[in-house]
């Protein structure tokens, strides 16, 4: 045992004893004892609170979010989906507190691959630089030996294995003096980019709608059998051989002339072939475009009604909708007006001039109401046309009376210039002798279809200034005529030469059929007078009212009531007749010149009249039996005058003819149609009865007051 160890074991038990002597006296220590050993007093400070040691030992949980605290909670923006204002539920948390641009490039990507690729390229070369520098100095150390013992084996041993040494030395230094080259890599695309994203504000949609009413739609098929090939096959042959007799009858100048007409009639007709095929797309094209560009009429047309109608005393007002006029009609004046009997959205207007100083040509347009910008058909011709009537049951058939005197027939299935039957000389047109006495004008002819004849023929009527009422009839192909009657001014002869009797023929300016007595049938006259006559008698007259101081413009029976008529004249006066009677039953004075009237189709009482000072006038006598309910200037007062007007047969509508060419269409307010009001447990009575009775109310009233007069 050594000397060092044995002091070291005799003061291990003198220092536990010290220490466990520290431990039993607390604080108290020897002296020499460390200050920092000695006990220390908590210091509170004087705001602490003082808490019990259940208050003490309450967990207080606090959850620690990434959501940003300023960020706002109440971004409002506008929707234009909407239209309101919305509050935005997601607000971005974000809050950046670096952002550095950098340049680092990820490993999968094309351009870290090819980075990376040429890294491997610059390393693989230098380190297989050092690899043939390192070896070359390890074979020349390796060879020093080597060479020595080599010369004592060549001296000794013979000198043929010398060149094989050689040889062998040679390659292998030139193998280890060549570099070792890495296997190419196939490059990839090098027009490769790299793909990188960002991402950007998205802006609300906007959207727009428009709705519209879809065009009708029709499905037509059609099958051809056998049968119909055939035939249309033998009538091509049919005609084949009829040219060819007309060709071998002809003389060679008329068959050079012949083929030159061929070839411009199949040049012609090839174009028109050509413009067929697109007419019917274009006429539904142009349609759609015009209820697109004049939709605004067209809802007023539809659904508008005058609200302020409830606060006026029983007056109406009319609203203008469409204003139909054509380019080549535009210095002629309108002096037919006519609905289509079939089609209540076409119309017929006839172009003249009542200006017998002015006279040139005439033209017949068809306007409907789904184009107001062109017209549907035109005829033209070389003189103005008076008046015009179109066929009930075959409604593609219009009668025409010109200036000239000539009466005409046009058919809408063959829309050419020329009219399919016309008058002459020869066949007993108009003449108007009576025109080149007095210098009043002349050749002023009105035309009203009738029934068919016993032999279910077509025939009109037609009256002239020249006092002859003609009945013509369609046979075959020309218009034969019949004299009706002829006006004879009463107590007008005078005694010619050798004693002969000289009676002086009235001028007819307007007529009109009973709507129920086929036979009987007045006459309005430029004397004022209108006649009341039968097809049955052509020597006299049935009854003679002296109506007006001035030429008659226009006599219509009522639709409803087979008593009543109305006329109008130059004299300023509406006269409202009973045939029975020879006194009007009604006389309104509209302080100008009547160009025309015309009954309302619902309704017995309700008519309208136009005069030259540009106004229209609406009367209802069942509401107001002394004046009209509307007086309304339709166009302007110092430049057009209106001529004449028509009621639609089923809207509430009435279109008005003036001298410049222009037919314009007008809307009747509530007050202008009003119907019977319903009553609480009462069925409201419709029909020609009760209008018959409302008519006859106002009637018996005015045939009672007039005895006591």
């Amino acid at each position: 045992m050594s000397p060092k160890q044995q002091p070291r074991r005799q003061s291990n038990p003198m220092s536990r004893g010290a220490r466990k002597r520290d431990e039993d006296s607390g604080t108290e220590v020897g002296e020499g004892a460390d200050e920092w050993a000695q006990s220390k007093t908590a210091v509170r400070p004087p705001d602490q609170l003082e808490l019990t040691d259940a208050e003490l030992k309450e967990e207080f949980t606090r959850i620690l979010t990434a959501n940003n605290p300023h960020a706002p909670q109440n971004i409002v923006r506008y929707s234009f989906k909407e239209g309101t204002y919305k509050l935005i539920g997601f607000v971005n948390q974000l809050a950046v507190h670096y952002s550095h641009v950098g340049n680092l490039i990820p490993k999968d990507s094309d351009e870290g691959r090819r980075q990376h690729y040429r890294d491997e390229l610059v390393a693989g070369s230098q380190e297989s630089a050092k690899l043939v520098i390192s070896e070359t100095e390890i074979l020349e150390e390796d060879e020093e030996p080597k060479d020595a013992e080599a010369e004592a084996e060549a001296e000794a041993g013979s000198q043929t294995d010398i060149p094989t040494a050689e040889a062998a030395e040679k390659v292998t230094e030139e193998e280890l003096m060549a570099p070792k080259q890495p296997r190419e890599r196939k490059l990839t695309n090098q027009f490769n980019f790299s793909e990188r994203a960002s991402q950007t504000f998205n802006n609300p949609l906007r959207d727009r709608e428009c709705q519209m009413e879809p065009p009708p739609r029709t499905n037509f098929s059609a099958t051809a059998n056998q049968w119909e090939i055939y035939d249309a096959y033998v009538e091509e042959l049919e005609k084949q051989e009829k040219t060819k007799e007309k060709e071998k009858t002809k003389t060679p100048v008329a068959k050079k002339m012949g083929k030159i007409a061929k070839r411009k009639m199949t040049s012609m007709e090839s174009q028109s072939d050509d413009i067929t095929k697109v007419t019917q797309a274009a006429k539904i094209v142009e349609r759609m475009v015009n209820q697109n560009t004049y939709d605004d009429v067209a809802q007023d047309f539809k659904y508008y009604e005058d609200a302020a109608d409830e606060y006026r005393d029983q007056e109406g007002t009319l609203l203008p909708l469409w204003k139909f006029q054509n380019d080549k009609a535009k210095r002629l004046a309108v002096t037919a007006l006519c609905w289509n009997p079939k089609y209540k959205d076409l119309f017929a207007v006839g172009h003249g001039s009542y200006d017998f100083m002015k006279q040139s040509r005439g033209m017949l347009l068809l306007y409907s109401m789904k184009n107001p910008s062109f017209p549907e058909y035109i005829f033209s011709s070389d003189s103005g046309i008076m008046c015009l009537d179109m066929h009930v049951d075959h409604p593609y058939l219009v009668a025409v009376g010109h200036y000239d005197g000539n009466v005409a027939i046009y058919n809408l299935k063959k829309p050419h210039s020329q009219p399919a039957f016309r008058s002459s000389a020869k066949s007993g047109k108009h003449t108007d002798p009576v025109w080149q006495v007095s210098f009043e004008p002349a050749g002023e002819t009105w035309v009203k279809w009738q029934k068919d004849d016993m032999d279910n023929n077509l025939n009109f009527f037609s009256v002239s200034s020249d006092g002859r009422i003609v009945s013509w009839t369609l046979v075959k192909s020309e218009l034969v005529h019949t004299d009706v009657i002829k006006l004879k001014v009463e107590s007008s002869s005078t005694e010619g030469l050798e004693g002969l009797q000289l009676h002086t023929m009235g001028c007819g300016t307007a007529f009109d059929f009973h709507k129920e007595i086929d036979y009987m049938f007045l006459v309005g006259t430029e004397e004022g007078k209108i006649y009341k006559c039968s097809k049955s008698y052509s020597s006299q007259f049935l009854d003679t009212y002296d109506a007006h101081n001035m030429a008659v413009d226009a006599v219509s029976w009522n639709p409803y009531h087979t008593k009543v008529f109305m006329s109008c004249s130059s004299d300023w006066t509406v006269k409202i007749w009973d045939h029975t009677i020879k006194t009007p039953m009604f006389i309104y004075d509209l302080n100008s010149a009547v160009g025309d009237v015309a009954w309302a189709p619902y309704s017995s009482t309700v008519f309208a009249a136009v005069t030259t000072n540009g106004k229209t006038h609406v009367f209802d006598l069942s509401i107001n039996k002394y004046e009209a309910i509307c007086n309304q200037p339709v166009v302007a007062k110092k430049k057009n005058k209106i001529t004449h007007v028509q009621f639609n047969p089923i809207h509430p509508i009435i279109i008005v003819g003036d001298d410049r060419g222009h037919v314009t269409c007008l809307k009747l307010s509530p007050n202008l149609r009003k119907m019977p009001k319903e009553k609480k447990g009462q069925e409201v009575q419709k029909g020609p009865a009760v209008e018959i009775a409302k008519l006859d109310k106002l009637l018996n009233l005015v045939r009672e007051v007039k005895p006591k007069v």
